[in-house]
């Protein structure tokens, strides 16, 4: 008869942080549900006054799609140049952020501390402060894209950077290459891939974040919506939403069999 002594449990005691944190999610959650006042009656007012926005909305309004063409272009003029400049920042500062290619451990300390502020911070907060700094339009909208982008873009490509494979680093290193020489002829060749997929997933992010900045004040198609709601007009609304949906389902068709050619 074996001996089922030996078999290791099938289920293992919870540890104390485990308890803590369990009990913790949980009070926040039934917090959560207290606080947001859910009840069958709002549910069931809610369901009605959709269906009248529906109603009001059905069918769109395009009589404006001039005004509406203008303001899409605008949104994807913003996001094509944040992200451009975000990327272009991010860079140099992965490189400094990645332990395999950071000059020492402070630069490394600094510029992980930077990505991580650019990437906690919403686009929403940086949208605010850029409109405070430099006024109303499209320039805020590009700043915050270009922070937003860095937060996003520059964690990812320092990741890559760190699971390149040694040997042709060690390789040009054992001919007498210097640091930048590395990094320029056998790290960033060998992620160069893995960042053009992380770039066009951060142009995806960045044309949806563009059209909310939007209703802030940081230009875009954002304000045509915002006006349009604010006014009752669901159905110029309609036709604004059934824009911004067919642009980005377009781009991230476009975005996916460019991510498929360059895998």
């Amino acid at each position: 008869m074996s001996d089922n002594s030996k078999l290791p449990p099938r289920f293992r005691a919870p540890s104390a942080l485990t308890w803590v944190v369990a009990v913790g999610f949980a009070a926040f959650f039934i917090q959560g549900m207290i606080a947001s006042n859910i009840s069958i009656e709002r549910l069931v007012r809610g369901a009605n006054n959709l269906v009248r926005f529906v109603g009001q909305a059905v069918p769109p309004d395009f009589t404006r799609m001039p005004n509406i063409a203008d303001a899409m272009l605008e949104t994807m003029n913003i996001a094509i140049v944040g992200v451009t400049f975000g990327c272009l920042f991010s860079v140099p500062l992965a490189i400094l952020a990645a332990r395999n290619t950071a000059p020492n451990m402070v630069v490394r300390t600094i510029a992980r501390f930077v990505i991580s502020v650019a990437r906690t911070i919403p686009d929403l907060i940086w949208a605010l402060i850029f409109v405070v700094t430099v006024g109303l339009g499209p320039l805020a909208g590009i700043l915050a894209i270009i922070m937003d982008t860095i937060g996003f873009a520059a964690r990812f490509y320092s990741e890559r950077f760190e699971e390149v494979q040694k040997g042709p680093s060690e390789a040009l290193t054992a001919t007498g290459a210097g640091r930048l020489s590395v990094i320029f002829g056998a790290i960033l060749p060998e992620s160069f891939a893995s960042m053009t997929a992380t770039s066009l997933f951060s142009v995806e992010k960045a044309i949806r974040s563009a059209v909310t900045l939007g209703l802030v004040g940081a230009g875009g198609i954002g304000v045509e919506l915002s006006t349009a709601m604010r006014l009752f007009r669901y159905d110029q609304a309609a036709a604004i939403i059934l824009v911004i949906l067919l642009v980005v389902i377009a781009f991230e068709q476009l975005s996916t069999s460019i991510r498929k050619r360059i895998i």
